[in-house]
């Protein structure tokens, strides 16, 4: 049984991270999170110590360490985006492994320092990189490999993710705390395009505002045009009927890749393998860290050529600029 601690509990995503630690036989020490909403934690560790302070959560640590002989072996982070190199660099200089949401970090150079200190403390960053770990895009990876090597696949990625105005009050409608829309909701659908396509060669940005973004990728094998929003406005009619507040879609050459289900134990499976030293590391994430990061300061290019339809369709105005 290997001991965790956690930073960030209150969160979309923690739960997943809690379910992770549970199901794979592990035990939950310690949490810190600034908020004191975290009564999932009673449905999987209702015995681990909680704290809303970071200094009385890094002095609980070391205490734990010095009195008690108790190693922290893994910390999961599930932190605002731009907290995330910090909270790492925490992690490894406690002693512990560190397990971290996507985006890794927002800015690339944030690796080359994250790198260093893993030499120096002789412990790892792993990050979730959940969508290699699917069975559809696992299967659509060996359908590429196993096919002519010079082939280039033309591919459509639509991902629509509906979001309230409670978004832009939150460090997510922040692009200097989250990245934007690339960043926070398009990161792992980049790192998936570069695993099954190969190496980036170009990108073009079309579109990049509060609420959606577009572009097109050309990957080694890939010709891609990319749509991501958080404007429900956008989504398909048969979506809205059945209620329903997201829509994926990757089609290839034409053909969808039914990927819609299938998620709910991801988490389980990336911490599984990290816990057998097969996780994915600080050169894994590298490649799609540098891409948001180049999307979010591109110029936006014309109209021309390969570009997502849903481009064209009308801009609305950001939520808040009537005054609230």
């Amino acid at each position: 049984m290997k001991n965790f601690a956690m930073i960030g509990l209150s969160g979309y995503i923690a739960p997943r991270h809690l379910k992770a630690i549970k199901e794979t036989n592990n035990n939950l020490v310690a949490a810190l999170d600034k908020f004191d909403s975290v009564g999932i934690i009673d449905s999987y560790f209702p015995n681990a110590d909680f704290f809303t302070e970071f200094e009385r959560f890094d002095r609980h640590i070391e205490k734990l360490k010095r009195n008690q002989g108790l190693t922290i072996d893994y910390m999961s982070i599930c932190t605002p985006n731009y907290l995330h190199d910090s909270h790492i660099r925490f992690a490894l200089r406690s002693g512990a492994n560190a397990i971290c949401e996507k985006p890794l970090v927002l800015n690339p150079w944030n690796l080359d320092t994250l790198e260093d200190i893993e030499k120096e403390t002789q412990k790892k960053v792993n990050t979730i990189l959940q969508l290699r770990l699917h069975e559809s895009i696992i299967a659509l990876k060996q359908q590429i490999e196993n096919g002519p090597k010079d082939k280039i696949y033309d591919v459509d990625l639509t991902y629509l993710t509906s979001r309230g105005h409670w978004y832009y009050t939150s460090w997510k409608g922040d692009s200097s705390k989250s990245g934007g829309i690339a960043t926070n909701i398009g990161v792992h659908f980049y790192d998936m395009l570069a695993w099954v396509f190969g190496p980036l060669q170009n990108s073009l940005v079309h579109l990049h505002s509060h609420d959606r973004a577009a572009g097109y990728l050309e990957f080694k094998q890939a010709r891609v045009r990319w749509f991501l929003s958080i404007n429900e406005e956008l989504l398909p009619l048969e979506a809205k009927e059945k209620g329903q507040r997201t829509y994926r879609s990757i089609t290839v050459d034409g053909k969808e890749i039914e990927f819609s289900d299938g998620f709910f134990d991801l988490h389980t499976k990336s911490y599984k393998d990290i816990i057998d030293g097969k996780g994915f590391g600080l050169a894994d994430a590298k490649p799609s860290v540098q891409l948001v990061h180049d999307i979010r300061n591109a110029e936006l290019s014309p109209l021309k050529g390969a570009y997502h339809p849903l481009v064209k369709y009308p801009q609305m105005k950001h939520p808040f600029t009537n005054g609230h």
